[in-house]
Formats: C-alpha cells, structure tokens, sequence
C-alpha cells in the first residue's frame, strides 16, 4: 500500500491538469494514523476517501481500453475488514468515476502478457470467507478473477488465462496426501466439531478441513477459468458422494454473490493474444539527444534491508537494473545490466512488487525499458 496506518504518501500532476494526493489524514499539522486520497484540479477538489486504514494507488495514467487515461485507488476502509474497494476514475476535468470494485484482499492492474492490452487481477475474496466455515486465511488463495475492459464493457477474461490456472492446479494437487484425500471423501464434508471432543479427534478435524480448503481450490481454479465440466468433475472424483449436491450448491451460490456479479459479462475465449507492445527504450537516447518516451516514474518502491557488504568493495555497493515496465506501470522483467547476477534473491522478489506512472508516448501510457541503480548498502 502506498499509504497504510497514516505512514505513506504519494502526490503528481497528470498531463490533463488533475493532480493525485494520498497521505495520512492530519489534524492541523500533524499527521494522523489513517490515510485519505483526493483529486484537485483548477482550484476544485474531489475527495476520494479518508480516514482509511489502508490507501493505494495501483495505476497512474493508464489506457484500460476505454481511451481515456485513469487513476486508480484500492482502498481498505478498516484494518478488520477483509477486502478492498478498487476505484477507477477518469483522469480529466472534472474526475469522474468509472466503476467500483468490490470484495476482493487485492486487486491489481497489469499488461500480463504484453499485448498491449491491460487486465486487472483481483481475488475473489469476499465470497468464499466463510464458506464452509474456512477462513480467508485457511485458504492458499481465493478464487482469481480477470477482468478487462472490451469495448466499455467490463468483462470476465479468466478463460484467456488457463495456464495460469493450471499451475495453480498442479500445486494445489501436489499438496494433496492420497490417504488424507481417501480419509477426507470417507467424511460426511462437512466436518463438524468432533464428539466426543478429544485432542486426537480435533487433530483429525483440522487435516481433513486442510484437504477440503485444497479440494475447494482446484474445483474454483477450473470453474473461475471458464472450465465447468471439469471443475464438477474434480469435484465428484475429491468429495464425500454423499454430500455432492449440497456443495454443488453452495459453491455456485457463493460465486454468485462474488466479483463477477459485479461485471458486464463473461469472455468465451481461450487462445491466447499473439499480439505484442512495442517496449519502447527510456535508456539510451537516440541521434536527436531526446528519448522517445517520457520515462517512467516510481509510484512506490519497497525493498528488504540491506545485504551486509563490509567487507566488499565498493564496486559491489550498487546494482544497475535494466527492468520492463509495461503500460500499466508494473514490472514484467528485471536483470541486472552487464549480465551481473542476482547477488541478493530478497531484493529480486521485491521489485517484481514495484510499481511505476508508466512511460508515456504522444500522451498514451506505453511499455517501455528503463535502467534503475539500487543501492546494495541501504
């Protein structure tokens, strides 16, 4: 988050004259511990939230496929809550609102396979918490769900996606003990509190609800990707007989009351997109001594501490990253210029995590490669 418990804050000015503040909430001059967003623009001012427990800017100037460039907030009203509110507004005078999502743990905007076209990532999180009385955080994940806008219309486009569901779907799979899965379809389903109330009884319980939270996965990983057969058929082969047709239901109300009734539609396509953004260079400057895109700037860069490099000389002290940022602002690649090696795999993993106002070319929001040096001292 860009601003969480008041700590954070994030201020720029697009090309249209609307300005973009987050920062925590103050009380005269001092700051508090919550957090608020708003627009302004000719002396006018559109408050977004405040007194939020969490507040991020995901995306700055980006192109959803609507031709208008927008901003977008995810928002974290109380730190009990279990999802975000995902709003995108219109980057023009005045701001106007686009659309609200609600119900996920985390959204997120992304080029994914640079071509061009930027889709939002979010879990449906909002409508499996409880379900089957399983906690968000008995789960490895909730249902994913992706969304793209197709002509001004918001559509669910997870079909185009199923590789990425089926890795999910390996994993999960692997995680499965064949004796755990036979003892958990020789259950009732729905595992009530054992009587008598022993601790061996209890011990058996919390397994057998681990196998249910992975069996759950796999089904959702197929239906959420547009894969209904199968994903009832996963379900018969892993789940008490006995007990089918009640979670049939439950699982087909629940998704029901999730993101997807909150969309324009359902995408029926399953090929992948063979066309390809150009990545423009926001490196090296060409014969005219101007680069070709306006380059990309940080939106929030988070890193783990430092290595202890003592020892080292001091050409050891910093790496040069040569990253791709896509049109949406986040990073889809990262390596260490001159064909240095990752000397530190925390700070790998965190830039995959940064996120960037993406290059801009004649106004639109463009892929593009940068270089970055980081300090490996602080």
């Amino acid at each position: 988050m860009v601003c969480k418990d008041g700590n954070g804050d994030f201020e720029a000015a697009f090309q249209t004259g609307v300005t973009v503040r987050v920062g925590p909430v103050r009380n005269g001059r001092l700051a508090t511990r919550s957090c608020e967003a708003e627009l302004t623009w000719a002396k006018q001012k559109l408050q977004i939230a405040t007194g939020a427990s969490e507040l991020d800017v995901d995306a700055f100037g980006v192109d959803l496929g609507t031709n208008v460039p927008v901003v977008i907030f995810q928002v974290k009203r109380l730190a009990a809550e279990c999802c975000m509110s995902y709003q995108i507004y219109l980057l023009r005078k005045p701001p106007k609102l686009l659309r609200t999502l609600t119900g996920g743990e985390f959204f997120g905007a992304a080029d994914t396979d640079l071509d061009g076209r930027v889709e939002i990532w979010a879990d449906d999180a909002a409508s499996v918490d409880g379900l089957e009385n399983l906690s968000l955080d008995e789960l490895d994940f909730p249902p994913t769900i992706v969304l793209r806008f197709v002509r001004g219309k918001l559509l669910d486009v997870s079909s185009e996606f199923q590789s990425y569901f089926d890795h999910e779907i390996v994993e999960l799979r692997m995680e499965l003990d064949a004796q755990k899965l036979r003892d958990f379809k020789n259950s009732d389903g729905r595992l009530p509190a054992p009587v008598p109330f022993t601790v061996e009884g209890l011990r058996r319980r919390d397994y057998l609800r681990g196998v249910k939270a992975r069996v759950l996965e796999i089904v959702w990983s197929y239906l959420y990707s547009g894969r209904e057969e199968e994903a009832w058929r996963s379900l018969a082969e892993m789940w008490p007989s006995g007990d089918l047709d009640r979670i049939h239901g439950e699982i087909l109300r629940s998704r029901a009351r999730g993101i997807g009734a909150q969309l324009d539609g359902v995408s029926t396509l399953t090929s992948v997109s063979t066309n390809r953004a150009t990545i423009y260079d926001a490196i090296n400057k060409p014969a005219t001594g101007k680069l070709e895109v306006v380059p990309p700037e940080p939106i929030m860069l988070r890193r783990p501490a430092p290595l202890d490099l003592s020892e080292q000389s001091p050409a050891y002290a910093e790496l040069m990253l040569e990253l791709v940022i896509d049109s949406a602002g986040k990073v889809r690649s990262a390596q260490p210029s001159g064909g240095a090696a990752w000397s530190d795999i925390d700070l790998k993993d965190a830039v995959g995590k940064w996120k960037f106002i993406p290059a801009f070319r004649q106004g639109r929001a463009v892929a593009s490669r940068m270089g970055l040096a980081v300090s490996l001292k602080r």
